[in-house]
């Protein structure tokens, strides 16, 4: 399968340029547009391994960094300019990727901005958001209030998380998704930390259970509809 690499600049308006990646497979069928976590850019080795993971299973992905991260500043943006960065990746995808599937999210950070992106006003096309390890509370404290935002989200939500992860305790997580009804997925990854990785004694590696998350993720995309 060949696949195209192409390397942008997205202008978010009235806030700046940033850096933007988009990876596409031969007659892709959807595309995700992939938002970072609060402590790395797009460029990050897990992101690089989901867009490549994707790739091969024939899904597009658009990366891009918030603005703080493009300027190299530690404190990510406001939620407005946040909000604003991901929506104009949105509109950039769906351009570069006309007549697909449309789908966002990301890790952590990125993920949580764009449901609150969602939860205010509808990405235009975005037809559902996918999580990668959603940050429910800060870490080993549980608390339900970054998620009160999802009962406005009116579209598919897929949670993947690890059942070590520190940010989303899941007797927490599970009634949460639960309330969500039929629009909203869980699917654990066992053993996984806030980034999927697992420990030694678990019997499987990083790479096997990174491969769960693409599986996962890519059998989701394509129930969609």
């Amino acid at each position: 399968m060949a696949i195209k690499t192409k390397e942008l600049k997205l202008d978010i308006e009235r806030i700046g340029m940033v850096s933007a990646i988009l990876m596409q497979p031969d007659k892709a069928r959807a595309c995700y547009v992939l938002a970072h976590g609060a402590g790395a850019g797009m460029r990050h080795s897990f992101l690089e391994e989901i867009a490549s993971g994707l790739a091969n299973r024939g899904i597009a992905t658009f990366r891009f960094n918030f603005p703080y991260m493009e300027k190299n500043q530690r404190r990510p943006d406001q939620p407005m300019v946040a909000h604003a960065t991901i929506s104009a990746a949105v509109e950039e995808a769906a351009r570069l990727c006309p007549g697909v599937t449309l789908v966002a999210g990301g890790k952590s950070f990125g993920g949580r901005m764009t449901s609150q992106a969602q939860s205010k006003a509808p990405l235009p096309g975005v037809k559902a958001l996918a999580f990668l390890g959603f940050p429910l509370h800060a870490d080993n404290k549980p608390s339900t209030e970054r998620a009160e935002h999802l009962a406005r989200v009116d579209v598919p939500m897929l949670f993947l998380q690890g059942t070590r992860d520190r940010l989303a305790d899941l007797g927490t997580l599970k009634p949460v998704v639960k309330a969500l009804g039929p629009k909203a997925k869980l699917h654990e990854i066992e053993g996984g930390d806030h980034s999927f990785a697992v420990l030694r004694k678990s019997g499987r590696s990083n790479d096997e259970a990174l491969e769960e998350v693409l599986d996962a993720l890519a059998a989701w995309i394509d129930g969609l509809g």
